[in-house]
């Protein structure tokens, strides 16, 4: 919980497990994001030249505004703190007086340049090595930062996968992460949000310009016979907070409600059992890689006029298999279709069929979705 006091010239934040954070005056002026950065310093300051206010950026993450009071204009009410929070209360108005408990404020996810930034991002990929998709991304690097956003997804503290999020069609463009066994039951926590691709995940509220908000699915679902698809599968996932943490909407596609109930889900049950025989490390502990990813439909057919329903969507594995023979440590295999009514099965096929299957998609270059350790 975060408790706000509102008072008509100033509000102040105070975290229980923090001591007080910072101070926000001049209400009116709605500069307000969320993110603790205990690990990294201050890089780059800019002056509002309206009024006297200081803003920090860190390269690897959205705005982190810091204020400067008006009244003491050579002091930072963060000049003695290791922490920075900025909480968002989106539309909330108080009353003078008002202390408001804020749940959920706990979701950390955030907007970073490249995965390679953060290193508890970087190991939801193998050997640190994210896909190739030219045009998209290319040895690492987003190759139009304005388009395409990778986020590193946290939860309670805890990095829990990775995704490439593209704002114009806003959907995924893949999520990736690390199958270590999984667990049961389905949570029933509301859909979430991330903040930092219009200026910590949050619950989903409307106006979010460069991604998709639940309203988009409530009002949408009937009419186009979708549902949300997850890339990062609940079902996959190894504990109940990861579970929980795969209900973003930055991790969702609209799905054909046939496909995603039928023939995808029939492939990720499948997956999941391959994965649980097969994939085990050094130390016999089950574990994978997986990447899924959908390719946009070209067409002009949209969810809610707003959210591109895929034409494609993908998935594919490399994990170490010891009960392989000593030149064939390493196995891999791979799945798609189309998302629409009345697909069949989807059979097993070998990642190199994936990746020439995505070439046709991609016509700047190969796509390579894991590293040469991968067999093809």
């Amino acid at each position: 919980y975060v408790y706000l006091y509102y008072h008509s010239t100033l509000c102040v934040f105070i975290l229980p497990q923090y001591p007080l954070i910072c101070v926000f005056i001049l209400p009116q002026y709605p500069l307000i994001c969320v993110f603790i950065l205990p690990q990294y310093p201050l890089i780059c300051v800019f002056i509002l030249p309206q009024y006297p206010l200081c803003v920090f950026i860190l390269p690897q993450y959205p705005l982190i505004c810091v204020f400067i009071l008006p009244q003491y204009p050579t002091r930072s009410c963060l000049q003695s703190f290791q922490f920075i929070t900025v909480l968002s209360l989106v539309g909330w108005r108080p009353e003078e007086g008002d202390v408001l408990p804020v749940s959920k404020a706990c979701l950390r996810s955030h907007v970073v340049e490249k995965f390679s930034d953060v290193p508890q991002c970087k190991k939801f990929f193998l050997e640190g090595t994210t896909p190739n998709l030219p045009g998209i991304l290319v040895d690492g690097t987003v190759q139009n930062q304005n388009r395409y956003k990778p986020i590193c997804q946290k939860y309670k503290n805890v990095y829990r996968f990775a995704t490439l999020y593209d704002t114009t069609n806003r959907i995924p463009v893949f999520s990736a992460y690390t199958f270590t066994g999984n667990t049961t039951g389905r949570p029933k926590d509301p859909w979430m949000i991330e903040p930092g691709l219009d200026a910590e995940m949050q619950e989903s509220v409307e106006g979010k310009s460069l991604q998709a908000v639940n309203n988009d699915y409530k009002n949408s679902i009937k009419k186009k016979d979708v549902n949300r698809g997850h890339l990062f599968p609940c079902s996959h996932a190894h504990n109940l907070d990861t579970q929980k943490s795969t209900f973003t909407l930055t991790n969702i596609v609209p799905q054909d409600v046939n496909f995603n109930n039928g023939s995808w889900r029939e492939m990720e049950e499948n997956v999941r059992g391959t994965l649980v025989e097969n994939c085990k490390d050094a130390n016999d502990q089950i574990k994978a890689y997986v990447v899924t990813g959908a390719v946009p439909n070209n067409n002009k057919v949209k969810l809610n006029n707003r959210v591109n329903i895929p034409g494609l969507m993908w998935t594919a594995y490399c994990c170490e298999n010891k009960k392989y023979q000593k030149n064939k440590k390493w196995m891999a295999g791979a799945h798609w279709g189309k998302n629409k009514k009345g697909e069949g099965a989807l059979g097993q096929q070998t990642l190199g069929k994936l990746e020439e299957m995505l070439n046709g998609k991609h016509k700047d270059g190969p796509v390579k979705v894991f590293p040469t350790n991968c067999p093809r």
